[in-house]
C-alpha cells in the first residue's frame, strides 16, 4: 500500500501531464490564422502543484504549531515550579483550635509523672514561604527566660583584654589555642553551650578548621548568628537569657517555657516570639513573601494544639489560677 507521500506525488505528476496535453502543438499553430497570431501573447501563470501547496503549508503549519507547542511547555513548566515551590505542609490545619489555658490544660495532664525541670512548652510557628528564599532567624530575650545554665565560651587572644572581659563576665573557656585544644579533646561533651569569637582572632578561628565539629551543634562562630564581637562583655550580656530562633523548612521551633509557668507569663513569651517574628517578616518583604499561617503550641511528651489567639479556657470552671499552681 502506498504512503500519503507517494500518492501525491502520482497526483502531481498526473497533473503536469495533463496540462502538457493541453498545449497547442506546432502544428496546430501553423493553422492558426495569422490574425490571431499578430495578438499580443498573454502569459499564463501555472498554478503550483498540489504537492507544492501542501509542502508550503505544511512547513508553515509546523513553525507554528512548534512555537504553540513551546509556549504550552514552557507554561506547563511554570506551573509545576509554581506547584512545588513552596512547603506543602506550611498551610493552616482544619483541627480545632484551643485557646492557651485548654491547651496547657491538656498539655499538664500528658506531663503528669515527669520531673517538671525536665517538661517544657514549645512553640511552632508555620511559615508560608518559598523554597530556597531567606530564612527568619533572630536572638530574643524572652520576660521569662526557659533555660538558666547558659555556659559561655569565648574565642580571644591569649593575655589580651577581651580575655580578661571573658573572665570577669564569668565564661567558663577563653582563649585561642588552649580552647582549640579542648574542643578537639572533648568534641561529644563540650564544657559550654554557647560561643562568642573576638574580631581579631576570626582568622585562627577559621584557620584551626572547627566547622565539622561545631557546625553540626550549631556553635560556630559567623556574623550571621551575630557571634562574632568586638565587645565581648556587652555580647556576653545579650546572650544570657537569650534564645535563637531559625526558620527550618517554612517552620520555626523554640522553647517557649517551663512545664510550670503560669499562663501569663507564658502568654508574655508567646507575644514576644510572635512580634519578633513578624518583624523579621517585615524585613524580608521585598525579598521574600512569607505569611505566618499556625500557632502550635506542644510540650515535651504531649501532642500539639493550634491556637486560637484566646487565653481564657472555654470551660467556665478553669480558671488561670488552677494552671498556676505546681503539679
Amino acid at each position: 500500500m502506498a504512503t500519503p507521500n507517494q500518492c501525491i506525488a502520482a497526483m502531481a505528476r498526473l497533473n503536469l501531464s495533463s496540462s502538457m496535453a493541453r498545449r497547442p502543438t506546432a502544428a496546430a499553430a501553423s493553422t492558426i490564422p495569422r490574425i490571431t497570431l499578430s495578438t499580443p501573447a498573454v502569459t499564463t501563470r501555472i498554478p503550483p502543484t498540489i504537492a507544492q501547496q501542501q509542502l508550503r503549508w505544511k512547513s508553515a503549519g509546523t513553525r507554528v504549531m512548534q512555537a504553540r507547542e513551546r509556549e504550552k511547555e514552557k507554561l506547563k513548566k511554570k506551573r509545576r515550579q509554581l506547584r512545588f515551590k513552596e512547603y506543602k505542609y506550611a498551610a493552616p490545619s482544619k483541627e480545632e483550635q484551643f485557646s492557651l489555658c485548654d491547651a496547657m490544660r491538656y498539655l499538664r495532664a500528658a506531663e503528669v509523672g515527669r520531673p517538671p525541670a525536665w517538661s517544657t512548652y514549645e512553640l511552632s510557628l508555620k511559615i508560608r514561604t518559598t523554597k530556597n528564599g531567606p530564612v527568619l532567624r533572630d536572638r530574643i530575650r524572652l520576660p521569662y527566660p526557659v533555660k538558666n545554665d547558659t555556659r559561655i565560651a569565648v574565642i580571644c587572644k591569649e593575655g589580651s583584654g577581651a580575655m580578661h572581659e571573658a573572665r570577669t563576665a564569668g565564661a567558663v573557656a577563653f582563649g585561642e589555642d588552649s580552647l582549640f585544644a579542648i574542643i578537639k579533646d572533648n568534641a561529644n561533651k563540650l564544657p559550654f553551650n554557647r560561643l562568642i569569637c573576638h574580631v581579631d582572632s576570626e582568622p585562627a578561628l577559621k584557620k584551626a578548621g572547627l566547622g565539622r565539629i561545631l557546625g553540626p551543634k550549631g556553635l560556630m562562630p559567623s556574623i550571621k548568628t551575630n557571634t562574632i564581637t568586638r565587645s565581648v562583655i556587652s555580647m556576653m550580656h545579650e546572650m544570657v537569657g537569650a534564645e535563637n530562633y531559625r526558620e527550618r523548612v517554612g517552620t520555626i521551633r523554640m522553647p517557649i517555657g517551663n512545664i510550670q509557668f503560669t499562663p501569663k507569663q507564658l502568654s508574655e513569651n508567646i507575644k514576644i516570639l510572635i512580634g519578633s517574628v513578624k518583624n523579621g517578616i517585615e524585613i524580608l518583604e521585598d525579598k521574600a513573601r512569607k505569611d505566618l499561617v499556625e500557632v502550635v503550641l506542644t510540650s515535651s511528651q504531649g501532642p500539639g494544639f493550634p491556637l486560637s489567639g484566646l487565653t481564657t479556657s472555654t470551660d467556665p470552671k478553669v480558671t488561670p489560677a488552677h494552671l498556676s499552681t505546681a503539679m
